[in-house]
């Protein structure tokens, strides 16, 4: 063979070149439709029925094996005259008596024909396995933990143990668990069946929690929130045994609601952690947590707490019914949840007090709120609430009355601005001119006499470039977030005027906008101002001051017109009800003796007429004159 030269390279380098080759690539995936409407759990008619078949039969069978070979140890028995084995095998036999209703032909039609999760617990281990695994997906799901071992005594008895690795304490497993059973040598007590369950569960097992569970959804509710189950041969049920002991993020300081003074404790993502927070706070037996599941195919809990003696039983049992008659698949976040229960799904303004504070919540719930908690969500839910709600800080108690009046009237003046004031500009600067002193109306003509553009292009610009650095400065992270988000805003602004896009009074209004948003104590009531900012920006530029007027009212009216789980949004001013002393200013907290009239709590008095008792007493050490 010829080897290669420079010329026939040359022409294979070409010949590469021009002739068309296929690309040397993966053949692509596509990800074609599929419809099942069964769910993941059933196959196809025919061959489930098969199956189905199948495992009665096989179920007929292994029933038959076990008779027919303790059949055979009870003749040789008897033949040998060995009572010791007659004893044992009419202790077997009483196990196969449980088993034998399991193997009827018409129930093992029944019980073949229910979903997995639906069934009852098996008095065979074997089948408790193999439903275990069907609803696991073992062994491709390297989650599940099956331990096998066998209980000493009279009468050793197989055992089997799941768990579900990584939401265990295997210590818990190891020594609460399989320790005192493997070790088990209480001769004296030879019992089976239910009789051995109940003494396991109430006698044997140091875990704190312990109960029976008769159903396969109790097993597998119990495998999925880091439970153990124990199931025994002959019984037909199983234990639940509590050894939870999954990593979860502790309580720290609030990152959102900082606050000067005051506690300075925030939620996890634990619901258990963050209802014992509120208990710690709130100790009193008074305080009750209801627990309901949500989500028909990923249950995740739902908690809610309230005051017994204080909060009104129909708004408890209609956070319940909304909460009880969800129907999806999964709810990973309170925002969530909060939609699908909340009055007005469609209006941007919260229905909801939502925070991350402890003290914020056992003030609430000491008013008669009900508190909503879901797990894996650092965050509470308050309900029902007003609209003024919103603009109290979780520090207005912890500093004097005039100091909190003050900032409490700053926030709704920054609200009014935030709000209004790039729609009031554009309405003056288009429609009312005279309105603006004749200095300060040449000032403003003089800035924007090189600026190209409209004074609404201009607003709008300066808006959208605001929101742009806000949402920038929150997706960064670290520390870089703030710091960019204020040399972005400084460097756009100076930028802008020197190119003469914007005017300079454009900018100071929307750095004051800004400003003033920041005053809202409560983001999402903030972040529902900042769009309809935008509505007031088009009826002020087209309409003028008119135009802003006509915002604020229909504002007015869709606020009105909203409640929260049946208390009108804007109380105590439509309808107008009891004020008392906490709405706009905060009076003194020995005056506020009421709790909000809105509310319409079992006990509404909260606190006597006098409750600064030691002004009626004398000084110490003096004698009343």
């Amino acid at each position: 063979m010829v080897g290669n030269n420079v010329l026939s390279d040359l022409v294979y380098f070409l010949k590469n070149m021009l002739l068309y080759q296929p690309p040397r690539l993966p053949r692509p995936f596509v990800l074609n439709e599929t419809v099942d409407d069964k769910g993941q759990d059933y196959l196809p008619d025919a061959k489930q029925g098969l199956e189905t078949a199948a495992q009665e039969l096989d179920s007929q069978l292994k029933y038959a094996s076990e008779l027919r070979a303790l059949m055979e140890k009870a003749q040789v028995a008897i033949n040998n005259q060995d009572l010791s084995r007659v004893r044992e095998v009419a202790k077997k036999l009483k196990i196969l008596e449980e088993q034998e209703r399991e193997v009827e032909p018409i129930l093992l039609s029944y019980d073949h024909d229910l979903k997995p999760i639906e069934r009852s617990v098996s008095a065979r281990i074997d089948e408790n396995a193999r439903i275990i695994k069907e609803l696991y997906n073992l062994p491709t799901n390297k989650d599940i933990v099956m331990r096998d071992f066998i209980i000493p005594g009279p009468m050793p008895v197989k055992a089997m143990l799941i768990f579900v690795d990584g939401l265990i304490d295997k210590q818990v497993i190891n020594q609460s668990v399989l320790k005192p059973l493997m070790k088990w040598d209480d001769l004296a007590k030879e019992i089976s069946g239910q009789e051995l369950l109940t003494y396991i569960v109430d006698e044997c097992l140091p875990s704190n929690q312990a109960k029976k569970a008769t159903m396969f959804k109790e097993v597998a509710e119990g495998l999925n929130s880091g439970d153990s189950v124990l199931f025994i041969e002959g019984v037909p049920g199983a234990a639940v045994i509590e050894t939870k002991g999954f990593e979860h993020r502790g309580p720290e300081r609030p990152q959102i609601e900082q606050s000067v003074r005051g506690a300075q404790a925030a939620f996890a993502e634990a619901l258990r952690v963050n209802t014992g927070l509120i208990r710690s706070m709130m100790q009193t037996n008074d305080l009750v947590t209801e627990i309901i599941p949500v989500g028909d195919r990923i249950p995740v809990k739902c908690a809610f707490m309230y005051l017994k003696s204080v909060a009104n039983p129909k708004l408890v049992a209609e956070v319940k019914r909304r909460i009880d008659n969800i129907s999806t698949d999964y709810i990973n976040d309170l925002g969530v949840l909060e939609q699908f229960i909340e009055d007005h799904p469609t209006i941007p303004f919260p229905q909801m007090l939502s925070t991350e504070r402890v003290d914020r919540v056992t003030s609430h719930l000491a008013e008669g709120r009900v508190a909503i908690l879901l797990d894996g969500t650092p965050f509470v839910h308050l309900v029902p609430v007003s609209f003024f709600t919103f603009f109290h800080s979780a520090e207005d108690f912890s500093i004097k009355r005039p100091m909190g009046d003050f900032m409490r009237v700053v926030r709704l003046i920054g609200t009014i601005l935030a709000v209004i004031l790039p729609a009031a500009y554009l309405a003056i600067i288009y429609f009312h001119q005279e309105a603006l002193p004749t200095e300060l109306a040449l000032a403003i003509a003089g800035a924007r006499e090189r600026v190209p553009f409209p004074a609404a292009f201009e607003v709008v610009l300066m808006e959208l470039a605001f929101e742009l650095i806000r949402e920038a400065g929150l997706r960064i992270p670290g520390l870089l977030g703030s710091t960019i988000g204020i040399v972005g805003a400084l460097i756009l602004g100076q930028a802008a005027v020197q190119a003469n896009l914007v005017s300079p009074i454009t900018v100071i209004i929307i750095a004051i906008t800004g400003l003033a948003s920041f005053t809202i104590p409560d983001y999402r009531l903030s972040s529902a101002f900042r769009v309809l900012r935008f509505g007031f920006l088009l009826l002020g530029a087209t309409l003028g001051l008119v135009g802003v007027a006509i915002a604020l009212l229909l504002v007015s009216v869709l606020l009105s017109s909203m409640k929260s789980f049946g208390m009108p949004y804007m109380v105590p001013i439509g309808p107008k009800t009891k004020p008392g002393f906490d709405t706009v200013l905060r009076g003194p907290v020995f005056r506020q003796e009421m709790r909000p009239d809105a509310l319409n709590t079992r006990n509404q008095r909260r606190q006597p007429h006098i409750s600064r008792k030691w002004i009626t007493e004398p000084p110490a050490g003096r004698e009343e004159e």
